[in-house]
């Protein structure tokens, strides 16, 4: 019966090719789709070719099926000599050969059916992921791939950021993912890649799915390490208390006042948003005051409701500036301050543009070797595994946060979280921000922390923060 069917389906080339694209495409569905489940690793790019390639395949296999019989029978029509041919087949259910057919037809599209939906939906599922999302498109995301692994939202999938819940935006993400599809493949993406997304969900659809923006925080004590660049790589210690705030029984105040829901802020700036001209704030019922910036452009510019991201604009694509990334791994025993100079000198090889990591390696390497060669002799003759240790780390650094590939580089992605990478909070709270009464837009740094040391060698008040 099955072997009737599938004669009659493949009596011409069209409808034979679709029969075999739909058997082989089900047929290496299922059998990848076993061997994952048996353990077999293959990479994001195995999860593409299971449940979105072969699927396609299998699809269009089957509509070729239909469309070859259709066209088989039409040829039929024209070269019949006076004998009527019917443009469709007759389906006469009181013939027994008819109904076995049928059965065939329907428990082989059931199959079919079933095997791709489940496929689609894992392909659904695949195309969400963090492999996807990170490793396809390796070159163009290993960026953002490589900053989102080290972040502290590492365990959050990309998805569930850039899209979020709903069908709407999964719909809005799939079409504009096409045009990605085809950037990659057509090289016309750029690079860097721009920021900010102008078209990304607004936060308080993503963010604040976990993070309740009503919730008090209160105060957060900040102890920030420094090492100078002097020879013996002084550590400094700046103690700062955080006045992170939030909505608590008393009013809102502190730095997450910005998003209290009485408060409403919008604003206009340039497309990267480094550069604020005008600041609308309205508290509930309360006129609206706008503080403007008089050397900015009267027209042009874009306007936006702040949210979390105009201030957390790198929750989980973050990269570290040259001098912190270094007092971080200073700080935690991966260089050896008592090598001379070695804060100065890590700084200066590593701020050095290369055209690869591995180029980054080895310069780094071969420039920290000949500063000590060629200024400390017996440093460079007794502690040459100490300097090959500090050149590893450096090249680690260097390899996580620069993609000379991509050209992005240590400025290229500003943090605006404080103002140590950026102007950050200052893109607003700076002078030349003035209503037209001349009423200036705090700058006042005590709005937001209070510092309990500077830049101090052992301050005092770390005996009381940190005892002995």
């Amino acid at each position: 019966m099955i072997k009737n069917f599938l004669a009659s389906i493949t009596r011409n080339g069209i409808s034979f090719v679709g029969t075999t694209l739909a058997i082989a495409g089900l047929v290496l569905i299922v059998s990848l789709f076993f061997l994952q489940q048996l353990g077999f690793e293959g990479g994001p790019y195995l999860g593409i070719l299971t449940f979105l390639i072969l699927p396609m395949i299998t699809i269009v296999g089957l509509l070729m099926i239909p469309l070859g019989t259709w066209l088989h029978r039409r040829k039929a029509r024209r070269l019949s000599a006076g004998e009527a041919v019917p443009g469709l087949p007759v389906i006469d259910l009181n013939n027994e050969q008819t109904r076995k057919r049928l059965l065939v037809a329907f428990g082989v599209a059931t199959v079919s059916v079933v095997i791709v939906s489940g496929a689609t939906y894992k392909g659904i599922h695949v195309m969400e992921t963090v492999e996807f999302c990170g490793l396809a498109c390796h070159s163009v995301m290993e960026p953002e791939h490589t900053a989102h692994a080290r972040s502290p939202h590492s365990r959050v999938a990309c998805a569930d950021c850039h899209i979020g819940p709903g069908a709407d935006w999964f719909v809005k993400s799939k079409l504009d993912g096409a045009w990605q599809l085809v950037s990659v493949a057509f090289d016309l993406y750029p690079r860097p890649v721009p920021t900010p997304l102008h078209d990304l969900r607004p936060a308080r659809d993503t963010c604040e799915q976990c993070h309740w923006p009503t919730k008090f925080i209160g105060d957060k004590l900040r102890v920030i390490t420094h090492y100078e660049d002097d020879e013996a790589s002084t550590e400094l210690t700046t103690a700062l208390l955080l006045k992170v705030g939030g909505s608590g029984t008393s009013g809102s105040h502190g730095i997450h006042w910005h998003v209290d829901p009485d408060v409403n802020i919008r604003y206009r700036s340039d497309e990267t948003r480094e550069e604020i001209y005008d600041v609308e704030y309205t508290h509930g019922d309360e006129e609206t005051i706008t503080f403007s910036d008089r050397k900015a452009p009267e027209e042009g510019g874009v306007w936006r409701s702040m949210d979390c991201v105009d201030c957390h604009n790198r929750p989980s694509h973050i990269y570290e500036s040259p001098g912190p990334a270094i007092d971080n791994a200073i700080a935690g025993g991966l260089i050896d301050r008592s090598l001379p100079f070695v804060k100065r000198e890590s700084l200066r090889v590593i701020r050095t543009e290369y055209e690869s990591h591995e180029a980054a390696r080895e310069g780094i390497a071969a420039d920290l070797a000949g500063f000590y060669v060629q200024n400390y002799p017996e440093v460079a003759a007794q502690r040459s595994d100490d300097s090959s240790t500090v050149a590893n780390v450096l090249g680690d650094i260097y390899s996580v946060n620069v993609f000379p590939q991509m050209r992005v580089w240590w400025d290229t992605y500003p943090n605006h979280i404080g103002h140590e990478q950026s102007d950050g909070c200052f893109r607003c709270h700076r002078r030349s921000m003035r209503t037209d009464e001349r009423e200036q837009l705090s700058n006042d740094c005590e709005n937001c922390h209070v510092l309990l040391a500077e830049e101090e060698e052992n301050p005092d008040i770390m005996s009381v923060l940190r005892p002995e």
